[in-house]
């Protein structure tokens, strides 16, 4: 294959911190290379509609690190093979079209920046010819393949400082305080957050809930002279018996919004309990913000990744986390899976052996 000249990049599906710091690492490491770059605006919108690229230059990307969101935009309800449309078919395919203006931009490959989501449309299109490689981004931890995903470490830091804040107003009024964290079907959030920030009960999609023994597990607590608790569920979280998580509302051409089981399970646990309780739902906050410092790193390296499997031609894959080095994996074995807490894991069995209850 050619050498490439003119690399596109794009970001995709929900934010998440550090996908500047990925494109920073990809413009930087590309124009040390003599690559030039094009940012794509709102994820493949940048292929459907003109005038929605933009020449990328170190200088554009100068500052932009410590930055949460993202400076090319993104969207996740872009999906070109079934795009939203205002008539009466509803969807139509754009794909073509995305591939028509890849060639009339005269881009030789794609960087492509997002989740499962995403990285399922970029194989669609490396499929159909176009030289892709992807960067893994979550703040769910949830994509195959990788031990991190950047954005991860910024969301677990702001849940368990927010923990930390419950923990205090808790004490003082002697009530059990629910936080519902994000994750989607995933509970590394929860989980990790939950034991950061001394949870007392974590409630994942991975292990199905009993309440009963979750209000057991509080009146003991109340007992032995524990006056308050913190629970933290996530919002795929779901009980016994054939529960399914709580879906907010379904979105068009995308994946349904979770929410709601924090206060659920704050209400159930008020009644069984008799103690007064509490429900905090995190939300999008998880999401903004600067990244940690090892996300920063983490992002730089996936980009500088990108950029190398580029110079070397190697495409159809993902950049990958393998401690201690990144790696590129197909991502044919990424797309349509899902990495889920397995409920034997170690940190599972720890928080366990220090008392936690998941509700089992």
């Amino acid at each position: 294959m050619p050498a490439v000249k003119r690399l596109g990049v794009l970001t995709g599906g929900g934010d998440a911190p550090g996908l500047n710091a990925v494109i920073r690492a990809v413009v930087k490491a590309a124009s040390n290379a003599s690559i030039e770059c094009v940012g794509l605006e709102d994820s493949f919108d940048g292929l459907i509609e003109p005038n929605r690229s933009r020449v990328l230059t170190p200088r554009d990307v100068t500052g932009i690190l410590r930055l949460g969101g993202t400076i090319l935009g993104t969207t996740n309800r872009g999906n070109p093979f079934v795009y939203p449309v205002d008539t009466a078919e509803g969807t139509r395919d754009y794909s073509e079209r995305c591939i028509e203006m890849f060639h009339r931009l005269h881009l030789d490959a794609l960087v492509v920046i997002g989740g499962d989501g995403t990285l399922g449309i970029a194989y669609e299109f490396y499929k159909r010819g176009i030289p892709i490689v992807g960067v893994p981004k979550t703040i769910d931890n949830d994509i195959v393949g990788t031990t991190n995903c950047f954005g991860f470490d910024t969301a677990v830091s702001f849940a368990t400082e927010a923990i930390d804040r419950l923990h205090t107003t808790a004490e003082a009024h002697r009530r059990i305080m629910t936080v519902e964290v994000m994750g989607r079907y995933a509970g590394w959030i929860a989980l990790h957050a939950g034991v950061a920030g001394g949870a007392d009960v974590i409630l994942i999609p991975e292990i199905p809930f009993d309440l009963d023994s979750v209000a057991r597990t509080l009146r003991a607590r109340d007992q032995w002279g524990a006056r308050f608790s913190i629970v933290v569920v996530a919002e795929g979280a779901a009980p016994k018996g054939g529960g399914v998580s709580l879906v907010q509302a379904a979105t068009d051409g995308h994946v349904e919004r979770l929410g709601g089981i924090g206060a659920q399970v704050a209400g159930a646990l008020e009644q069984m309990t008799g103690k007064e309780t509490r429900h905090v739902v995190l939300g999008h906050l998880q999401r903004g913000g600067a990244p940690t410092s090892f996300d920063r790193v983490l992002a730089t390296r996936f980009g500088g990744m990108a950029v190398e499997l580029v110079r070397r031609g190697q495409f159809g894959v993902m950049v990958a986390s393998h401690p201690p080095d990144i790696v590129p994996i197909p991502i044919a074995d990424v797309v349509g899976r899902t990495k889920t807490v397995p409920p034997d894991s170690d940190l599972v069995q720890t928080a366990r052996a220090i008392g936690v209850s998941f509700g089992d």
